[in-house]
């Protein structure tokens, strides 16, 4: 079984918006990321992978966005063992001013553009290339 995570690359005036993951978070605590999180045991549900994001995306970093486009999916181990299913949707931010919401699971947000993420020594590469395919997806 897998553990199903979204996350949303979004978008606003030419950045990206990023999280530091708080360090109490149990997986990649400290680390730069997209804003997202798990799927929730529903049952039977529709848009359950857009729903997830919004969501996820108002709880963090308190905005709403609009939910475009596939950017692509991959899958990972976690430190502990579980196997993760993660997908990174394109979004375009809709209202409100992003901020550091919970405090449990992001420390700071930060906005950066694709330039900025390419050469910053502390973005991971699975990140950079996730904001890569990103840009090229919404420059279509």
């Amino acid at each position: 079984m897998f553990i199903v995570n979204v996350e949303g690359a979004i978008y606003s005036d030419g950045k990206w918006l990023l999280i530091r993951r708080s360090e109490k978070e149990e997986h990649a605590g400290g680390l730069l990321s997209l804003v997202g999180g798990k799927c929730e045991v529903e049952g039977n549900s529709r848009d359950i992978l857009e729903r997830t994001l919004h969501r996820e995306i108002l709880e963090e970093v308190g905005i709403e966005v609009e939910v475009s486009k596939y950017v692509n999916s991959s899958s990972f181990v976690t430190d502990k063992g579980l196997n993760v299913i993660d997908i990174v949707f394109l979004c375009q931010h809709k209202s409100g001013e992003a901020y550091a919401k919970s405090s449990d699971e992001v420390d700071e947000v930060i906005w950066m553009t694709t330039s900025e993420i390419l050469s910053h020594s502390d973005v991971p590469d699975y990140l950079k290339e996730n904001v890569e395919l990103a840009d090229i997806i919404f420059e279509q």
